[in-house]
């Protein structure tokens, strides 16, 4: 995307001290993703789960790839780390191509300067191995100490440095809470000095307060260490304020990417400003009368301009066809920052909505802790439609939803084949009258 590198012909067995410089920004590129494709299956049933995703990450600065759920981030940090191959494309760090196959010496390179902190801090550390060992593997795989004296010093100061005690070294993940485990996790990552850390949504797991701590850690690390990450996430409330720049991922497309305040007063794409009306307002009644801004992928017309992701200016990607591009061109051209967030005025009314299926979103938290939706009430509803439509009318009074839309399916449902049941019957009682 930003920049392309010009792979050599002869295989690279050891990464260069240093990656190559952006011409437009001065600054040097540690990673370039460029035109990746990552593809799972084959034939028809093969799923393309990133497309054409193209981003630099500078040396030294925190690139924060967000979007919801499924859009692919995890799976480009993956690729990164070498896990999962690129179909297309290529990923490349200070130059060097790494997606692939690399020489043996450049793989261990690239294992030794990237590193992962997973989003489980449960599932990422074997139960069966003590903290001591797990922060230590990789000081073994890559003898990364003079003497055994000297790897318990890197040990014991890292295990500090994360804020855990020195005796914990004995003991095993199980015995550790969730924000506990993933400093531990953080620990194994930065105590092989790595010079890039795709940390996989670190916090998401993590209680409120827990994520300050674990997030400070990182701001720590950066700052001594002078690393660079590649956070993924989907809150952009966190994202705003530790990233230096932003990519915004939506079905596996990169829709834009800018720097992060550039980003939220200018998010340029409709699915960019759906995230940010979707950040929660800590006043209660400020998050009530919010208008949340949806995105519907139907506004976009691709079928004979094909969208590319273009610099428009300001360091600012967006993900577009020309006649997108010249609009998103000209509102950035305004410089007005774009309102993304609206707030309901007292006694606007709300939109009208199908009134058999809307909840009232003041009852939700009294709502009643039995409202399952058991199968077992669409099953006797339906073998006696009667009580089951009478059930729905109860269920709904009392605000038990799930349970009233058992009922009221069951009922249905028994209604038509009681229905059918007695036109039956009372075909076949003709057909008897007649002969």
């Amino acid at each position: 995307m930003l920049t392309t590198t010009a792979a050599s012909d002869t295989k690279v067995r050891h990464l260069p001290e240093h990656g190559p410089i952006d011409p437009k920004t001065g600054r040097e590129i540690l990673l370039s993703v460029q035109n990746v494709d990552i593809t799972f299956g084959k034939g028809d049933s093969a799923v393309r789960a990133v497309k054409d995703a193209s981003f630099d990450i500078y040396k030294g600065e925190t690139f924060s790839l967000v979007g919801e759920s499924g859009s692919g981030k995890t799976t480009i940090g993956r690729a990164v780390i070498r896990v999962n191959p690129c179909a297309a494309g290529q990923i490349l760090y200070k130059g060097v191509p790494i997606s692939g196959k690399i020489p043996h010496s450049l793989d261990r390179d690239v294992i030794r300067n990237i590193q992962m902190v997973f989003q489980d801090p449960a599932a990422s550390l074997n139960e069966r191995a003590t903290v001591d060992y797990i922060v230590s593997e990789g000081l073994y795989n890559f003898h990364l100490f003079e003497n055994e004296a000297d790897r318990v010093a890197k040990v014991r100061n890292m295990i500090t440095e994360v804020g855990l005690l020195p005796e914990h070294l004995t003991r095993y993940p199980h015995e550790f809470s969730g924000g506990q485990r993933q400093r531990i996790g953080l620990a194994r990552a930065m105590v092989m000095e790595p010079e890039l850390v795709v940390a996989d949504e670190p916090i998401s797991a993590l209680d409120v307060s827990i994520r300050a701590q674990v997030l400070n850690l990182l701001k720590k690390f950066q700052q001594e260490r002078d690393v660079t990450y590649l956070f993924i996430a989907h809150d952009l409330s966190i994202v705003r304020f530790i990233s230096d720049r932003i990519g915004v991922i939506y079905k596996g497309n990169i829709v834009e990417v800018a720097d992060a305040e550039e980003l939220f007063d200018f998010p340029l794409h409709p699915y960019t400003r759906s995230l940010i009306s979707a950040i929660p307002i800590p006043d209660p009644q400020l998050e009530k009368n919010k208008v949340l801004f949806t995105y519907d992928p139907s506004i976009h017309d691709y079928s004979v301009n094909k969208p590319v992701l273009t610099d428009i200016g300001h360091n600012h990607y967006v993900y577009g066809n020309e006649k997108e591009l010249e609009e998103y061109r000209a509102v950035r051209e305004r410089g007005v920052p774009m309102k993304s967030i609206t707030i309901r005025k007292p006694g606007e009314a709300v939109p009208e909505e199908n009134p058999e299926d809307v909840v009232d979103t003041s009852k939700i938290l009294s709502a009643p802790l039995h409202d399952t939706g058991n199968i077992w009430y669409l099953v006797l509803s339906l073998l006696l439609p009667v009580f089951g439509a009478i059930g729905a009318v109860l269920f709904r009074r009392h605000n038990y939803m799930k349970n009233y839309k058992a009922c009221k399916q069951g009922a249905k449902i028994g209604f038509c084949i009681l229905g059918v049941a007695v036109l039956v019957f009372l075909l076949a009682l003709l057909a008897a009258v007649l002969l």
